[in-house]
């Protein structure tokens, strides 16, 4: 695991003059050198998408589809291999990244049975008028060009394979940056593809420096930029280039909410476990984890002591464990970040009930209650393993604490009422809404974006290939219809 790995360019592996190392957030050790492309083979790379672009988008469906298969099949068979990867180099506890692998698996698969039915073409009637008699239209998908895909350390397979897999199912080159901290499981992808039968050119996977991406942002020949990260960043690409198509997944706050009607033992139970476990799972690096409680007051004083003791009931320490459930964040900055924050609460009036120490890049799961409404804890996305309990008074005051973010990804609604089902489903201003669970439930081939500044656009294997095409009609004139 320590070798220098090669990226893929154009479909072979290339190696760069500059390398740098991939380390371990748990304990430091060398997991892997990368050899980084120079400007001249980033520049081979996008010319090569750019000049693939019209006979990639013309390949036929079997192709494509049997390309993606090859790849799902091959990550199954590779599973403890890759797992063991992406904990290496990400931190991830070895049971989440095997879960990350199969999702992986599952993301490539989807894509090949889009790959056969995407672009079937719709027709139309146009003479519901008499000046369209004889006339019928034709609607078509076509690749809008080349993807540029820019791919975050937090799932450092399985975002990348939302990012590669739907452009292939859609006929569109792609270029794949994947995060400089996690690169080597975006590259097994590469290793993958290399054996499928797609035309040179049509994909490269190039770990290059951030600092490199304003020159592939800004290129003309690559019109769509599919980016998951920080809203930082992600709006400082879109308003780089307001004429290209971005479609952005950026951060999130995600609530959980308990309503009065959940409030049997087991209701309570199961929900202080899955809050417990999706505030920490990943060491609270997703979009999608739980970070804040909003629960009504008729059952928070017996919710709250079953959220600190499922929370302290989360094993931590070595990702390598089977036992382990919280391991380090990707980086010692990151949780010193996270520390500070928690710290800047406490100072401001929030009550800590357990957890606030940090251990070089690992920070112990934390819960904290009364947490100003101004703190930064409360308005930004944490993105470590942090969780405040808040107390509402109904359903109404409950949705407005959920609205209150400038985020909106997704939120949980823990509930038995169909009806507030619905209202929280017209009422909840984020990407989607899940009832009776956390917000962190995502299933790959479902629409997954939010609204606010949680980003455009959605991702999900269909809807990215939507994203990535432009629907084309073809009219037809002279037709005995």
């Amino acid at each position: 695991m320590t070798s220098t790995h090669a990226f893929w360019l154009a479909g072979r592996q290339v190696i760069g003059e500059d390398t740098f190392d991939v380390t371990s957030p748990w304990d430091g050790r060398l997991v892997g050198k990368v050899s980084v492309p120079n400007d001249a083979q980033v520049e081979e790379a996008v010319a090569a998408a750019y000049a693939v672009r019209d006979e990639f988008a013309a390949t036929p469906a079997h192709v494509r589809a049997a390309a993606l298969d090859h790849v799902s099949k091959r990550l199954a068979e590779r599973t403890e291999e890759i797992a063991q990867l992406i904990s290496a180099e990400n931190g991830k506890p070895i049971k989440w990244a095997r879960g990350e692998v199969g999702r992986a698996v599952s993301v490539f698969r989807f894509a090949a049975e889009e790959a056969r039915r995407f672009n079937g073409g719709e027709a139309q009637r146009l003479d519901t008028d008499a000046g369209g008699q004889g006339r019928l239209a034709l609607t078509r998908r076509f690749p809008k060009g080349v993807v540029l895909g820019i791919a975050p350390f937090n799932f450092p397979l399985n975002l990348c394979a939302h990012k590669v897999a739907p452009a292939i199912a859609a006929g569109a080159p792609i270029i794949l940056k994947p995060a400089p901290a996690t690169p080597l499981s975006g590259l097994i992808i590469g290793d993958l593809l290399a054996e499928t039968e797609l035309p040179a050119g049509s994909w490269s996977i190039l770990p290059v420096a951030n600092d490199r991406m304003p020159a592939l942002v800004q290129d003309e020949r690559l019109p769509v930029i599919s980016f998951t990260g920080s809203e930082k960043v992600g709006y400082a690409i879109m308003d780089s280039v307001p004429r290209k198509h971005c479609t952005l997944e950026l951060g999130g706050n995600g609530a959980a909410v308990v309503l009065g009607d959940f409030a049997s033992d087991a209701d309570l139970d199961w929900a202080a476990t899955r809050i417990a476990t999706f505030s920490n799972y990943q060491g609270g690096q997703s979009c999608i984890s739980v970070q804040r409680v909003i629960a009504d007051a008729s059952v928070y004083d017996r919710l709250l002591p079953r959220v600190v003791a499922a929370v302290e009931a989360q094993v931590t320490g070595d990702p390598t464990d089977d036992k382990t459930d919280v391991g380090p964040l990707v980086s010692e900055d990151a949780a010193k970040r996270v520390e500070s924050w928690v710290k800047e609460a406490v100072e401001a009036g929030a009550t800590l009930h357990t957890g606030g120490d940090r251990d070089g890049a690992s920070y112990a799961p934390t819960v904290l209650t009364d947490v100003p409404a101004n703190a930064t804890l409360a308005c930004e996305e944490v993105f470590g393993p942090v969780l405040t309990v808040q107390k509402v008074d109904g359903e109404a005051e409950a949705f407005a604490a959920v609205n209150s973010s400038k985020y909106g990804l997704q939120a949980g609604v823990f509930t038995h009422d169909l009806q507030v089902a619905f209202r929280a489903h017209r009422a909840l201003e984020v990407g989607g809404v899940v009832i009776g669970d956390v917000p962190s439930y995502r299933a790959d081939q479902m629409p997954y974006g939010g609204a606010k500044q949680s980003g455009v656009g959605r991702e999900g294997v269909r809807f990215a290939m939507e994203d990535y095409t432009y629907e084309r009609v073809l009219v037809l004139t002279g037709l005995a219809l």
